[in-house]
């Protein structure tokens, strides 16, 4: 039986869809690139919002319609999180959670025989122990995305993450040197470290990030170590100064932001300041000449009035993001903040996303102008329709080159020419 996925949401669940399809090609399914031609479609869904809810379901019912004679199998973070819900969405032939994701080969094999649906969610559990997987074949990209932890303790007023993923948990070092040492041997130049709550790694057993990412740079093949999404509580300089050790490390940091409003942090229950994060901010400057600094900026949560809005607006401002993710605040059931009586009006929502997205687009534009006239080690991945072929630096730059040569996962140096929207067209150095 041929196998289709499909990935709504972060790195992680990437990560664990390319570990999922493993695991049912280890057990005789044929994978597929075709949607229409498969006899099973995975969705591996995200409910970080109201939107992401609205995308699964979209999904399914496409989907559906696609294959109206096929297995459809919902899993992910929304049936973990929102289990009587999802046991409604009738699409799905199949519905699994986060937590018991391993049983899906059993579950399709019950179902071919019953041929009668089936919901099977497990509730997470303190000691749950970090899932073992291995994926060592992301469709010949020169970045390979490795899971390293699992979880949130943080309880964020308006975050279900918890909820759909349990309390922090982590990769034993042995199982990640592992993975890294077939990484290594099957090519990959770059490694991108990633988790649900990332800068946690090791807490429940004694290590650190430090950890993970020193084991990482030890593959010998391996050029580049990028590090996902931090909390910024937790980089202490301690940690930038052990991080800044290795060489390998790309100068690339995405720090959680949400707000740059004390006040509204404080009912997000965010464990940090604004003048905190500025302050990492600069010392990652100092420590890491020439990073890139992107973040997540939520508007219109609630009890946000027009000048904590504007302070946050400010201090994004002040910060000169090279990159930023803005999303209104979506009530998501469940959390600490579902039940405040002040909730802001979805166009007021709209209309302050419209505002802080025109800024982020000026940061950004700015960012991309302050590349111009570098040199840079570009790791090239793939060629693009208008003959160029794409790459990164390592503060994670898009650059294009126009060649006709295969310059795929090869890292050479290139200079950095010009601006054309969202990235930069650069040009190789002489003699390459």
């Amino acid at each position: 039986m041929k196998v289709f996925a499909i990935t709504l949401g972060c790195k992680v669940n990437q990560y664990e869809t390319q570990a999922t399809l493993a695991l049912l090609e280890k057990n005789g399914y044929q994978l597929t690139d075709h949607e229409a031609d498969s006899d099973i479609i995975i969705i591996n869904s995200c409910t970080v919002t109201g939107v992401s809810d609205q995308k699964v379901r979209q999904t399914l019912h496409r989907a559906r319609r696609l294959c109206p004679g096929g297995i459809i199998v919902l899993t992910g973070c929304m049936p973990q999180a929102f289990p009587e819900e999802s046991a409604l969405l009738t699409d799905a032939d199949i519905v699994v959670g986060n937590s018991n994701r391993s049983m899906l080969p059993a579950l399709i094999q019950r179902y071919l025989l019953s041929r009668q649906r089936i919901v099977e969610i497990q509730p997470h559990q303190n000691g749950d122990a970090f899932e073992s997987m291995q994926v060592t074949d992301f469709h010949e990209r020169t970045r390979a995305f490795v899971k390293i932890e699992d979880g949130c303790n943080r309880f964020c007023s308006y975050c279900i993450i918890p909820t759909a993923r349990g309390r922090v948990r982590s990769k034993p070092l042995d199982e990640l040197k592992a993975e890294i040492a077939a990484l290594d041997a099957a090519g990959y130049r770059e490694i991108v470290l990633v988790g649900i709550n990332l800068s946690a790694y090791g807490q429940e057993c004694g290590l650190s990030l430090c950890d993970a990412v020193d084991a990482v740079c030890s593959a010998p093949g391996i050029s580049r170590v990028r590090l996902g999404s931090l909390e910024p509580d937790r980089m202490d300089d301690a940690t930038l100064q052990r991080l800044a050790a290795q060489p390998k490390l790309c100068p690339q940091f995405h720090l959680s932001l949400q707000s740059g409003c004390d006040a509204t942090l404080r009912r997000m229950n965010r464990h940090y300041t604004a003048d905190e994060y500025a302050a990492l901010c600069s010392r990652l400057r100092d420590i890491f000449p020439g990073c890139a600094l992107t973040t997540d900026v939520m508007v219109g949560f609630a009890g946000e009035t027009d000048g904590e809005f504007q302070e946050s607006l400010a201090f994004v401002r002040q910060i000169a993001f090279a990159k930023v993710h803005v999303f209104p605040y979506s009530v998501r059931p469940g959390t600490a903040a579902a039940g405040r009586s002040d909730h802001v009006t979805a166009a007021v929502k709209e209309a302050r996303a419209h505002r802080m997205l025109a800024a982020a687009a000026e940061l950004r534009a700015d960012f991309l102008n302050s590349q111009l006239g570098l040199v840079c080690d570009v790791l090239f991945e793939t060629r693009c329709k208008d003959g160029s072929v794409m790459g990164y630096t390592a503060n994670y730059t898009p650059v294009h080159v126009p060649t006709d040569r295969d310059l795929q996962n090869r890292l050479l140096p290139v200079r950095l020419v010009s601006v054309d929207g969202d990235r930069c067209i650069g040009e190789l150095c002489s003699g390459i």
